[in-house]
């Protein structure tokens, strides 16, 4: 059985960009567009790996990101954090939980070597 991927993102084309290509690399893809429904669909799916944008509506990513970290059995989970913020946010998302950053715009090469690494380790 193939991994599975939680995509939490609010931008429309590039969730399905990101859909594409991870489904293309061979994993399975549930998708969340706000902080809501990406912890809805985290109990629900159990994912083996989140990618967390941080700009999202009604609850952002890092403290989504704090909430799953609560869930028991998540801290097993990696989170890796999509952000065009920069380095500026590194310790918030250390701090709620986040396993690595990837800057926007995502290198999908980089993505592809990333998700593998932490899928890998866990």
């Amino acid at each position: 059985m193939s991994k599975k991927i939680l995509i939490v993102e609010d931008n429309e084309d590039a969730l399905s960009f990101m859909k594409l290509l991870i489904e293309k690399y061979g994993y399975q893809v549930v998708e969340a567009t706000d902080g809501i429904e990406a912890l809805e669909k985290f109990r629900r799916h159990q994912p083996d790996l989140v990618l967390m944008d941080v700009s999202l509506p009604f609850v952002d990513g890092l403290t989504t990101a704090k909430a799953i970290r609560e869930i028991e059995g998540s801290g097993e989970v990696p989170i890796l954090v999509v952000t065009a913020l920069g380095k500026s946010i590194q310790a918030q998302a250390t701090e709620a939980g986040c396993n690595e950053l990837i800057f926007k715009p995502v290198d999908f090469e980089v993505l592809r070597l990333l998700i593998e690494k932490h899928l890998e380790s866990a």
